[in-house]
């Protein structure tokens, strides 16, 4: 059984629309998941990038993809009241607990069914009593370890949410879920040369 790695922001809609779609995805094969939190917008800022909703025409797009995706896979998805939000409460949430499916599954469509304003204190509060963390999603702790993963998901290289990562090496994004399970099954592609020499750029053009 192979160990993959799901970093996630609940901020990303398509981080949520890969966790709805990983079991489908990789169905029939052997592997077990560590969800992991990072923040978004501390990779956007390390790479000096915007997020999506930073552009309005991106933005846009954004949404009428994902709301597209979603009613093509039978997902769920409401654009919540309000966004970007910050996803901070929810990711120290989901690291106080524990995060296994049933709690990623939990503040995922917290954020994104029902429409409505992911930090609302009472809906917030309501969650938090549910899940019942075994840490205090507000304490220096939980607060130090969400930092620590974000760190170093950018030293190992992640600019973007969702990332699976397999054996050392990192799929970004809904659409390399394919690439991932061809990975996941043993693809003569990942066993020669190929993964390393297609990241080689070609020297570019120099304008002058």
């Amino acid at each position: 059984m192979k160990r993959l790695v799901f970093h996630f922001d609940v901020v990303s809609p398509f981080a949520y629309l890969a966790f709805e779609r990983l079991p489908q995805a990789l169905q029939g094969c052997s592997y077990e998941v560590e969800y992991r939190p990072v923040l978004f917008a501390g990779l956007l800022q390390h790479w000096g990038q915007k997020g999506p909703a930073e552009i309005e025409p991106k933005r846009a797009w954004t949404f009428r993809h994902v709301h597209w995706l979603a009613q093509l896979h039978g997902i769920t998805l409401d654009t919540p009241a309000v966004h970007p939000f910050n996803p901070l409460a929810l990711l120290r949430l989901a690291l106080a607990c524990g995060p296994n499916r049933r709690i990623v599954e939990a503040v995922f469509r917290h954020a994104w069914v029902g429409g409505r304003d992911p930090n609302d204190a009472q809906r917030l509060a309501e969650l938090t009593a549910r899940l019942a963390p075994v840490r205090d999603p507000a304490g220096e702790e939980v607060k130090a370890e969400l930092r620590h993963l974000t760190a170093a998901a950018t030293a190992a290289g992640l600019f973007g949410v969702p990332t699976f990562t397999l054996e050392g090496r990192n799929f970004w994004g809904l659409d390399a879920l394919p690439m991932l399970r061809d990975a996941l099954i043993g693809g003569p592609w990942f066993s020669g040369p190929d993964w390393d020499a297609a990241a080689v750029a070609p020297p570019g053009v120099v304008r002058r």
